[in-house]
């Protein structure tokens, strides 16, 4: 195998073979050379003679597309068209038969993506730190729950294309329209204080500042069958639905952060959520993940796990190391291998990662997330472990780019848009921190 991108003999002889068989099963339908072209998304496929799938342009200039792209998105009432719907098509329209949104997610990871592609891009165009901004405002001005309740003016999990403020029974998706999730407030939160650090604008703190003490009033203690808050609650009451929430790295990033900023009140919790964390949800992963359901808005299923929020968990170990925890490395790993062992598979021969126990397809945000998260350890461990994955689980994804920039939510289809967390907002920051792990990857073809 082609040890430039990691991949030693000794991994998982299953694993070969099934890329061998998956391999051998197109190459021996191939009778012509017009059966020879396989498309993936948007582009026809380019293996390298060890069935290595290589990029169709390099990841950097397909990224500064995409990006591109976006810089020319319609502006409707003041924001990018993308920032206040979740889908869109390729000529900057939302689907009018998909009104629903999922701000807290859609926006909140797009602002760390922005951020982070601007700082990749060494600060050379000020329009993807407005565009970061434009994001937060829409967050901080429309998206928030009354003041009311056990949740006020917390950051909806789900709404809809509505013009200003989000009405107060907007919940979309699987929420309850008076119901919001909390750790999309927490991951909200996290965004916001990330975007105060690099503006200085207060509107942002103020609103972190205030999704993470109605996160602290809400607490629980969590145990080995309920994770310290519920999936989604009402917010005027404060009922809960669903005993576990497996995305709680955002939280934990949130209030460890608030505390180092001086805000000591935020210490205690922190540390109670990390001893949650340490001693029964990471040892859950390595049996049977039931401390792992719940995490994507439009499920609502107690049973289904997903392998975004243990990736999120691992690249905060990866990013934190021993300031968090000492034993970063093993626990890392200990969550890498839940997902590798129940979401990973095969498409065009290509290693990928699936989103949840209930749709196992390589959609763009947590198949890219799986590739980042690889690429993370791989860079900061020195092993050669997952380092091939996280190339090819990340040249499958940007198979979905278009030549002109315009991303789809999947590489398993050519359609262009469609949602845009998978499509744009939730991919972004991933190749960037993938690239930032191995920079030889940005420009290579």
């Amino acid at each position: 195998m082609n040890v430039r991108y990691g991949i030693p003999g000794r991994i998982m002889p299953l694993f070969f073979l099934m890329l061998f068989c998956t391999l051998s099963t197109y190459c021996s339908a191939q009778t012509d050379s017009k059966q020879h072209s396989i498309k993936i998304g948007q582009h026809i496929a380019r293996y390298d003679a060890n069935g290595i799938l290589k990029p169709w342009t390099s990841w950097g200039d397909a990224i500064a597309r995409e990006m591109n792209w976006y810089n020319h998105c319609r502006i409707v009432n003041g924001f990018p068209r993308f920032i206040t719907c979740t889908f869109m098509d390729d000529r900057y329209h939302w689907y009018k038969k998909r009104a629903d949104t999922i701000p807290a997610m859609q926006d909140g990871m797009g602002i760390i993506s922005y951020l982070d592609y601007y700082k990749f891009d060494k600060q050379r165009h000020l329009i993807y730190l407005q565009i970061a901004e434009k994001m937060g405002d829409y967050l901080v001005q429309d998206c928030n729950t009354p003041d009311t309740g056990k949740y006020p003016e917390f950051t909806r999990s789900t709404g809809r294309v509505v013009t200003g403020q989000l009405p107060a029974d907007c919940g979309s998706q699987q929420d309850k329209p008076y119901e919001v999730q909390p750790d999309k407030g927490g991951l909200a939160g996290y965004a916001l204080l990330r975007l105060y650090e690099v503006t200085k604008n207060k509107l942002y703190l103020n609103q972190a500042l205030h999704n993470a003490r109605v996160l602290v009033a809400n607490m629980g203690t969590g145990d080995s069958q309920n994770s310290p808050w519920p999936f989604r609650v009402d917010y005027r009451t404060g009922k809960p639905d669903g005993t576990v929430s497996a995305d709680m790295s955002f939280i934990l990033r949130l209030f460890i952060d608030l505390n180092q900023l001086g805000y000591t009140e935020f210490e205690k919790p922190a540390q109670q959520l990390w001893d949650w964390i340490k001693d029964y949800q990471i040892p859950n992963a390595a049996s049977t993940g039931t401390l792992w359901v719940q995490f994507f808005e439009d499920y609502n299923d107690d049973h289904n796990r997903n392998s975004w929020s243990a990736m999120n968990l691992a690249r905060y170990l990866i990013e934190a190391k021993s300031r968090l925890d000492p034993e970063w490395k093993h626990d890392a790993h200990t969550l890498i291998k839940f997902v590798v062992k129940n979401f990973t598979g095969f498409r065009f021969g290509v290693p990928i990662c699936g989103e949840q126990d209930g749709d196992r397809e390589p959609w763009g945000g947590a198949c890219s997330t799986y590739g980042a998260v690889l690429a993370m350890y791989s860079a900061a461990t020195g092993s050669n472990e997952y380092k091939g994955l996280a190339y090819q689980a990340l040249t499958f994804v940007m198979y979905a780019i278009g030549s002109d920039g315009c991303p789809g939510q999947n590489a398993l289809s050519s359609l262009r848009g469609g949602w845009q967390e998978d499509a744009h907002t939730d991919k972004i920051h991933n190749f960037v921190d993938a690239m930032e792990a191995f920079p030889q990857w940005v420009n290579e073809r």
